[in-house]
This record gives C-alpha cells, structure tokens and sequence, in this order.
C-alpha cells in the first residue's frame, strides 16, 4: 500500500493514508515523497472529500474508515484493482510470485533491467537499497512488481496478481500460508493456476523443475511458454555453485555457461532468486553477459539479513523471515558465511498463520542451526508455544516481554556472535534497543 502511495503521488494526485502503527522504512518513505500519514483510522483524514479511496486488503468491516467511506457512498478500489486500471494495463508487467523470495527476486529483476538502461517501473514489498524507494513509475514499458497471493480487499477475495496481468512470470515456490484467508494448499493453487490464466500465449512463465506443488499447477493448464531453472533435464537455466555459501556461481543457459556472478549475497536460496531474474530480464531483451554482470552490483533489500550495526565484536542482522522455510535457509546462509561461530537467533511470531499454530510442527525444526533461540510469545494464543521448547534440539527459552530479550543478550553476548532478528513487523524497535544498550556498555 505505501508503494501504490508513492505511484499515486508520482502520478500527480494528492495522496493521503492511514494505518494503526506505522514504521520504518515505509514510514519514513511516505513521509519524504510528501504524503501525509494519519495514526489511526478517524474521519479527519476524508477532509477534504477524496475522489477514491484506496482500501487495503488488512481492512475489514468494523473498520472506523471503511465503515465512514462505505455510509458515505464515497468511491472506492482496492489497491491491485487501482493498480490495473491505471498503471500495469500499458506495461509489460514482469511479475514475481511465490511463498518466498518475491521481494529479492523483484529487486534483482528490477536492478538488472535498470543497469541495462531500460529504466523500469516497480512496485516491490521492502526497499530495495540500489533504489532506495519501494516503487516508481518508470521510463519504458517495463514493469516489475511482487505479485503476492494474499486476498486484495475485504469486498475482493481474488488474489491481487490476478489484476496484474503479467507478460514475464516467475513462479519462485509454493509452499501452505496465509492460513486465515486459505483452507489448504489447493486453494492456494487454484488462485496461481487463475494467474497463469492472464499470461498471454507470447508470455513466459518461469518455474523451478524440482517444485512439486507449482507442477501440479502448472498441469491444471498453461498456453504460455514455459521454462524451467534447477539441475534437471528440462532445464533451461541452472547454476553451479563456485564457493559453499553461493557468493559466486556459474549461471548456464542451455547447458552453456554465459558469466558468473560476484556478489555480496550468500545462500542457495539468494541464487535461484538470481537465476530466476537473469531469466526473467532476459525474456525482456536483456543481453545474458549484461544480466550476469548487473548482479555484482547489487545490494540487498532492507530487511533482508540486514546488518543493523556491528558493536563490540557482536554483529546484529535484520530479516523478514517469518515462515518455516525462510527462517531455515536464512540461518542455513548464515551458517554457510560464519562457520562456526555462535548465532543467536531472536524470533517474534507475527504472522497469522503463525499465531494460529499452522506451522508449529515445521517451526520448531527450522531453527536447528542456530546456537540458541530466544522466541517472544504473543499474547493471546490458542496453543503454547512450550511445544515448540520441547520439540527443539537447539535451546530454546521463551519471553513475554521485549525488553527482556533484549536484557538477556546484553548480558550473555559475546565477541564473535552473530544476532539474527527475524520478525515480518516492527518487533518493537528490538534492533535499536539492543544496539543501544551493547554501545552504552563501553561508555
């Protein structure tokens, strides 16, 4: 919503928004491009009278706002629907879907387009730091967006890529989530089969040959070309690891090397998301040697295994896993990059399906390579997540309250550890207390 925001604005229009607890770095964003944010819902911020309003899809009815617009009759959309009618419907839409690596796969597509001279528009769900800025309108007609599976509005259950219409798309993995909009797996593949639905019959879609779940989408139907990234036969792309944690690797088309890539990202996961945007910006005329090349000057999306500050020997990285999966091969680069120095993992369970246990099972066998976790507890849940203590190899202690996190690894931190913060929210600004409080120990 704050990267509609920022093309609203760049379109001309007078933007206001609001939301119940804004942060950085979207906060800051909004408020640098001039648009004006309201803490909370109340009716002050429908004066003047809008023209529309844009209503995203965490709002519900209940909601102050949404119940103020909807008594009032004023015109509104949902954030996608905008989006289509006003923006994508001219471009060649390059869109990046998935259950993990859209917002790094987005950023290095959109990075590789813009050092090839084609000036791309995006709409991308973090800040890629090459931009600084989460969208833009662009200068050609090319326009990459995250295309994410969540519902788009509460008056609009389709998921919001069905309104992108995507010529270029990349379909990273598919795995259960959003546990509070979705029954199962299979409803999740009805809504990507209903993407693949809008890709013309001169587009391409791009998926992994190893990726089961998106296979057995991709057989519902698929009237577009198709290729396929991984170690397999069918493949069109693949990569060869050159050093163990991926920070160099071979990229093959057709069996053919065509450059290798020199980066300050580690991770197998960091390298099929390249793979993925060599391919994608490839099928918009992007040279293979320009595509390879672009990479080296990439640089990671805020929040994703972010170095917040290194103090007294103990380095603090940011990240927005928040699912099984992420968390595993987040700590499994991590890993692979410090050996066998101490990780200390720090985890905030935010997410709906968290909260609601779905993945409790997988949870607790996601963090096994870290040295020890410290998980903060959220009030209110149906299930304890003493479980999950119990299930774990790795020690694993659980807090009530932020700050004593936060007390404890001021204490217990050593030279040589590295911090490892994942939460998809603000987690209560836990990376500025603990740095601050690490600092303040050699006042």
């Amino acid at each position: 919503m704050g990267g509609i925001a920022a093309i609203a604005k760049s379109l001309g229009h007078q933007v206001t928004g609001s939301d119940r607890n804004v942060y950085p770095p979207m906060s800051t964003q909004l408020e640098q491009l001039g648009i004006t944010l309201y803490e909370g819902y109340g009716q002050e911020q429908f004066t003047p009278t809008p023209d529309i309003v844009i209503i995203g899809n965490a709002m519900s009815r209940g909601n102050p706002a949404v119940e103020y617009v909807l008594d009032r009759n004023l015109p509104y959309t949902s954030g996608p629907q905008w989006l289509l009618d006003n923006l994508l419907k001219d471009r060649w839409v390059l869109a990046v879907s998935g259950t993990h690596g859209k917002t790094s796969t987005s950023s290095m597509l959109a990075w590789i387009l813009e050092d090839a001279g084609l000036a791309p528009g995006f709409l991308i769900g973090g800040v890629p730091d090459n931009f600084g800025i989460s969208a833009r309108i662009g200068e050609s007609p090319f326009f990459v967006i995250e295309a994410d599976e969540y519902d788009s509005a509460f008056f609009d259950k389709r998921s919001k890529f069905v309104h992108y219409r995507p010529r270029t798309l990349i379909l990273n993995n598919l795995e259960f989530d959003h546990a509070d909009i979705f029954d199962d797996l299979n409803a999740i593949k009805r809504q990507f089969h209903h993407l693949i639905r809008t890709v013309p019959s001169n587009g391409l879609v791009l998926s992994k040959a190893a990726e089961a779940n998106m296979a057995s989408v991709l057989e519902m139907g698929c009237w577009s070309e198709q290729q396929f990234i991984g170690n397999a036969q069918k493949s069109t792309w693949q990569a060869e690891p050159i050093k163990s944690d991926c920070s160099q690797f071979n990229v093959l088309h057709k069996k053919q090397s065509v450059g290798i890539v020199k980066w300050s990202l580690i991770g197998e996961h960091n390298m099929d998301n390249a793979l993925m945007a060599i391919a994608a910006a490839h099928h918009a005329g992007v040279q293979l040697k320009d595509a390879v090349d672009a990479l080296a000057s990439f640089k990671n999306v805020k929040r994703r295994m972010e170095i917040k500050g290194v103090v007294n020997g103990i380095t603090l990285y940011d990240d927005f896993a928040h699912h099984p999966t992420a968390i595993k091969t987040t700590l499994d680069g991590l890993r692979q990059k410090v050996g066998n120095q101490k990780i200390v993992a720090v985890l905030e369970p935010r997410s709906n399906t968290m909260r609601m246990g779905v993945h409790k099972n997988q949870l607790s066998q996601s963090w096994q390579l870290a040295d020890e976790v410290h998980l903060l507890e959220p009030s209110n849940l149906d299930w304890s997540m003493q479980e999950l203590v119990d299930n774990s190899k790795a020690p694993v202690t659980l807090y009530q309250l932020t700050d004593d996190i936060v007390a404890f690894l001021v204490k217990t931190l050593q030279p040589g550890d590295h911090v490892l913060i994942m939460s998809n929210g603000g987690f209560d600004s836990i990376h500025t207390k603990l740095l601050k409080q690490l600092g303040a120990q050699n006042a």
